[in-house]
């Protein structure tokens, strides 16, 4: 279920929300093309020619991939599963069958399903990339883990639903299969770097952080019947949470959360289906090593785009430390996000062959993504101060 500030509803309610909103999503599933240019922070980042230089093969087992989503972001084949030496795309789906077919043909497949609920089926397949809407990441993660599938999932986590995270929790927990969201700051440059300088004791706790998520739509963004339009923003807030959750591992505590109203015609509530008065919110949280946060997620601001962050701990970074991201599997490129997408992936393959926690594993995806729910609500009071609830392995 959803909550919105007008009551909640069903994840079939909102797909059944068409209208003006559901034409102007359905009108360009490939929009990085027909714009010809990239999505705002989409862009590609040139893979380093030493990426591979010291990869090593852990494995000769082939691990059996499902793929399922090829909408606007075309995220499907974006993170490059069909080119890691130790994965074989077993099959793909996407509800449209002209995206499917691209999809296959992306991903070198031949086996096509007509929606991921049919997929899952599929006893051959071992794990799976939800890369579809976000509404029904829940959903179908819940579904895959049924089907004893590990699980890779575009963000965030849950869609604006405290009882959905909490579910899911168990379900993975239960399941003891891997979990992990493809946040794709945490192998941004810096954040990596500041990460690698923490876990060495070089920073100290933090003090302070930012993080910050621009995003303009003066038009609705494509997406499937609509969700995109007038999303609240903090329920897309990983990719800025992740400049504090992702650099210590940590957790927020209690947010205070503020928002404005947007300018822009189709983010106004009277035009989108969560009834969202805000185009931007930015919230203050406490962490849990006592310090603050602040995170920011807007969709209304024309000179500002991207995912960027900075952190500031105790002690001054004095200490070398080796902030070399890991090697590549030969024939994987960085990709988009700031290089992040071929390393996740990567991340994800080699949890399933060494069975370990992955990086961004089921608590730490939880963290960022709730913690945007609660900020939102927040926001809708005022900025009252609430607490966050917490999850941990």
């Amino acid at each position: 279920m959803i909550n919105t500030p007008g009551g909640r509803f069903s994840r079939r309610s909102f797909l059944e929300f068409g209208g003006a909103a559901a034409t102007l999503g359905a009108a360009a599933f490939g929009c990085a093309d027909d714009q010809k240019k990239p999505i705002q922070g989409f862009e590609e980042k040139p893979t380093d020619p030493s990426a591979s230089k010291d990869w090593k093969p852990i494995s000769d087992r082939k691990i059996r991939v499902g793929i399922a989503g090829h909408g606007a972001c075309q995220f499907g084949a974006a993170f490059g599963f069909q080119n890691h030496p130790n994965v074989e795309v077993a099959a793909v789906t996407d509800l449209l069958p002209d995206r499917c077919a691209a999809l296959a043909k992306a991903c070198r497949c031949s086996q096509t399903y007509p929606s991921c609920e049919e997929m899952l089926k599929d006893k051959r397949i071992e794990a799976v990339f939800i890369a579809t809407d976000a509404p029904s990441h829940y959903q179908l993660t819940v579904e895959a883990l049924r089907h004893d599938k590990h699980v890779a999932c575009a963000v965030p986590a849950v869609f604006g639903s405290l009882e959905e995270a909490d579910a899911l929790f168990a379900a993975v927990k239960k399941s003891g299969l891997q979990y992990m969201m493809f946040e794709t700051s945490y192998f941004h440059d810096d954040l990596h770097a500041w990460r690698q300088r923490y876990r060495a004791g070089a920073m100290g706790q933090l003090i302070y952080s930012e993080g910050e998520y621009y995003h303009y739509f003066p038009t609705p963004f494509p997406s499937y019947k609509g969700w995109r339009v007038g999303l609240p923003p903090q329920w897309y807030p990983t990719h800025s949470n992740a400049y504090y959750i992702g650099v210590t591992g940590g957790h927020f505590t209690e947010v205070s959360c503020m928002g404005m109203p947007s300018h822009v015609e189709h983010l106004q509530p009277a035009n989108n289906p969560y009834k969202n008065p805000f185009g931007s919110e930015i919230a203050l949280f406490r962490t849990s090593e006592g310090g603050m946060a602040r995170m920011a997620v807007c969709w209304d601001m024309p000179e500002a785009a991207g995912e960027m962050g900075r952190v500031w701990g105790q002690k001054a970074a004095r200490v070398a430390v080796n902030t070399k991201k890991p090697p590549l599997p030969p024939g994987v490129a960085a990709g988009g996000h700031g290089g992040s997408h071929g390393y996740l992936m990567s991340e994800f393959v080699e949890a399933i062959l060494l069975n370990r926690k992955p990086l961004v594993d089921i608590a730490q995806s939880l963290n960022m993504t709730v913690a945007g729910i609660v900020a939102h609500q927040s926001a809708l009071k005022g900025g009252d101060m609430l607490k966050i609830p917490r999850y941990a392995l």
